[in-house]
């Protein structure tokens, strides 16, 4: 069966993935929450990311797990983050480390082909990467952890697009004890 292409985001109440100047500090990302991404991270196939959000990632990940103070949740995801493959979309980043291969655009020839080929699904992230797959129509699963809070403001999950309305069922739902909660929707194609 071919691989699916996830969209994996943490939005506010109000449907921003981050606030204004790129704040992500409201995220409630607690040890419970953590140990479930680990969970559904570790069994994905690999990560398509934007250059902005590989290079955060980038900055903290690779060595995090040398860090005694950080918890058991987040040494085991530096592991996952660093061990697979990751393709990065941007048309300035020239190379990346990492197990990390860089493609200058979206093309969904390439994309289905690279799921296709992946060992599971592959996880997408990044606001502006994923509006580029949505025009592209490549997104097949969203995978939303809504956090309960209301931003006012920053770079919204899903801009507007001129395509046709994408039904979507529900396919899980999960709140955890800090009051995020996940809702898995699945296209039907």
């Amino acid at each position: 069966m071919p691989g699916k292409i996830v969209l994996f985001a943490g939005v506010s109440l109000d449907g921003y993935t981050e606030g204004e100047g790129h704040d992500i500090g409201w995220h409630q990302v607690d040890e419970e929450l953590h140990s479930h991404f680990n969970e559904e991270l570790a069994a994905m196939g690999g990560f398509l990311s934007g250059r902005r959000t590989h290079q955060l990632m980038a900055d903290f990940w690779p060595t995090a797990d040398e860090d005694p103070d950080l918890s058991p949740a987040m040494r085991e995801f530096a592991e996952i983050w660093r061990t697979k493959p990751k393709t990065v979309y941007s048309t300035t980043l020239r190379q990346a480390d990492w197990n990390t291969t860089v493609v200058p655009r979206v093309d969904p020839a390439e994309v289905r082909a690279l799921a296709d080929a992946a060992d599971g699904d592959l996880t997408l992230s990044g606001a502006t990467l994923t509006h580029a797959f949505r025009e592209h129509d490549l997104i097949d699963a969203y995978q939303i952890y809504v956090h309960p809070v209301v931003v006012g403001r920053g770079t919204p999950l899903l801009r507007p697009l001129d395509t046709p309305t994408t039904v979507l069922h529900l396919e899980r739902s999960r709140t955890f004890g800090n009051g995020v909660v996940l809702m898995r929707y699945e296209r039907r194609r």
